[in-house]
C-alpha cells in the first residue's frame, strides 16, 4: 500500500520522469498534487502496471488531481546539458506550470536541484512508495509512450512503437545500419552488446 503523503501539513507535489535511459525521444516529467481521499487505490509504480491499466489510471489521475503538469526536455537539450540535468529541468518545468504552487516537492530518485524556495525530499524508488510520485510516473510514462508511438509512424525501422526509444537489439541494430534521426540523443553510446 502506497503512502498518501510524506508531509501531511503541506501542499505536496509528486515528481517523476520517464525516458531517462532511452536512446531516442524526449525525457518527460510529470508533477501531481493529489487530494486526500482521491480513491485511486490501484496507484503503483508505472513499470509494475500494464499499458491498458496505465492508460486507464492516467485518465483518473487527471480527473482527480488538484493540479498536474506534464513537461519535457528534447533530445537536443539532453545532449547539451546531459540526461540528469535535463530530467531535473523537465521537473522544474512541471512545477512552473502547475495551477497551484506546491509547498513541498516529493521527488523520485536521489538527485534534484532546489527549485526556488520550495523544500524538496528525494525518495529512492519513490514511485513504489508514495501515491503522488506513482501518479506522476504514470502520467509521464503514458504521455511519453504515446508520443513515441506517434513519431514511430515516420521512423518505423527503429521499433519505437514497442520499445519507446529504449536500447533494444532491434533499435541498436537500426541505428548502426541506417543511422540516427532528429529524435536521437547524439551523446548516447550505441553498442550491440550491453556491457
Amino acid at each position: 500500500m502506497l503512502k498518501p503523503y510524506y508531509n501531511s501539513d503541506s501542499i505536496e507535489c509528486g515528481l517523476d520522469e520517464a525516458g531517462r535511459g532511452c536512446l531516442a525521444g524526449p525525457v518527460v516529467a510529470a508533477g501531481v498534487i493529489l487530494p486526500l481521499g482521491h480513491g485511486i487505490d490501484e496507484l503503483n509504480d508505472s513499470k509494475q502496471l500494464n499499458k491498458l491499466d496505465r492508460e486507464k489510471l492516467a485518465i483518473r489521475i487527471k480527473e482527480k488531481a488538484i493540479a498536474f503538469s506534464i513537461q519535457s526536455c528534447t533530445a537536443q537539450e539532453i545532449d547539451e546539458i546531459n540526461i540528469l540535468n535535463a530530467s531535473i529541468l523537465a521537473m522544474h518545468r512541471c512545477v512552473d506550470n502547475l495551477s497551484l504552487k506546491p509547498e513541498h516537492l516529493l521527488v523520485d530518485g536521489n538527485r534534484f536541484k532546489p527549485y526556488l524556495s520550495i523544500p524538496h525530499t528525494c525518495i529512492v524508488k519513490g514511485d513504489a512508495k508514495f501515491q503522488s510520485i506513482a501518479a506522476a510516473s504514470i502520467l509521464a510514462k503514458t504521455f511519453r509512450d504515446e508520443f513515441m508511438e506517434k513519431i514511430a509512424m515516420d521512423f518505423p525501422d527503429y521499433g519505437w512503437q514497442t520499445n519507446a526509444g529504449y536500447p533494444t537489439i532491434m533499435h541498436r541494430k537500426a541505428i548502426l545500419s541506417i543511422g540516427s534521426t532528429i529524435w536521437h540523443r547524439k551523446t548516447f553510446r550505441v553498442r550491440l552488446n550491453q556491457n
